[in-house]
């Protein structure tokens, strides 16, 4: 992916789009976005900004399919908002949905992170993404919507189903979503990944080590050793607001991520809310891939 142009990635179905994310050795950088939140640089996009800083995948959080907002994103139609973003970005292009359990994501009524139909982990969403031009779903979910692991296992079985020969399908916990019980070590287990992949997952989504108690480095390379003795990849990701932290904190998690073996490093969205602090998206993509390639990336035409 270090290498590729805009118009070659473009082109790429998921064969080798995957291909090309295992062929980069750990040196791809997903930056999460959130789209209904006032932009940071007012009349452009979050994503574009991420983008901007060196960014390979747009991950939009919030993003709802039945009724897409991206603020500050020239006005198009609503199943051509994700096109728009490619063809002002040059990125690969994924999206947050949520197999929530509705009592707990109740109590997000009325806060930021309140749950949407258009969000939910269901097979018509996947498909109305797919058809929108979304190269990857995550399952996950945001902080108190009640994901289980179980639920994501279920949601994951029939999206792949429905969308699997089309998308890129990943699926993890950042922390614990507010359950009870699937918290520290428990967010993630070896038996997890094994549950998800045997349901359709291409990348297994994990805790980077740092963000959330007791996901240690070693943790992380033991979880991820099972992902990639299956051929599949890992996603190791700050989603505990630490995207927010000074610079170095941000580079010390990137190198215990890169030690632990991920292939797709992934900052979050709320460093602000809306997107990780500008500087900590570009010293991370320093630490891991150093200044030629992140000015390549940054320098690039996406007209390329």
């Amino acid at each position: 992916m270090l290498d590729c142009t805009p118009k070659e990635l473009a082109a790429y179905d998921k064969a080798q789009l995957l291909e090309a994310i295992a062929g980069s050795e750990g040196r791809v950088l997903a930056c999460e976005t959130i789209g209904i939140t006032p932009p940071l640089l007012v009349d452009v996009t979050n994503a574009e900004y991420a983008a901007s800083l060196s960014a390979d995948i747009l991950l939009l959080n919030m993003f709802d399919v039945e009724d897409p907002v991206i603020q500050a994103l020239p006005q198009v139609s609503k199943e051509e908002t994700v096109r728009e973003l490619k063809r002002l970005t040059g990125c690969v292009i994924g999206i947050n949905l949520e197999p929530t359990n509705a009592l707990l994501a109740q109590e997000n009524d009325g806060t930021l992170w309140q749950m949407k139909q258009g969000r939910l982990a269901a097979a018509a969403n996947a498909k109305l993404a797919a058809d929108m031009g979304v190269d990857l779903i995550v399952l996950t979910g945001n902080p108190g919507n009640g994901v289980k692991n179980e639920a994501i296992e279920q949601a994951l079985r029939e999206i792949s189903a429905a969308v699997g020969d089309r998308v890129i399908l990943a699926a993890g916990k950042m922390h614990a979503s507010g359950v009870a019980g699937e918290g520290g070590e428990k967010i993630m287990t070896v038996q997890d990944a094994e549950a998800f992949l045997d349901a359709g997952a291409d990348v297994i989504l994990l805790p980077a080590p740092g963000t959330v108690p007791g996901i240690t480095m070693e943790y992380a390379h033991k979880l991820i050793e099972a992902v990639h003795a299956r051929g599949k990849l890992a996603l190791t990701s700050i989603g505990t607001s630490q995207e927010g932290a000074d610079t170095a904190t941000i580079r010390q998690i990137a190198l215990l991520c890169k030690m632990a073996g991920a292939d797709i490093h992934h900052i979050g969205d709320t460093g602000v809310p809306g997107m990780a602090l500008p500087q900590n998206i570009l010293a991370y993509s320093i630490a891991i891939r150093g200044e030629r390639h992140t000015y390549h990336k940054m320098a690039q035409s996406v007209n390329r």
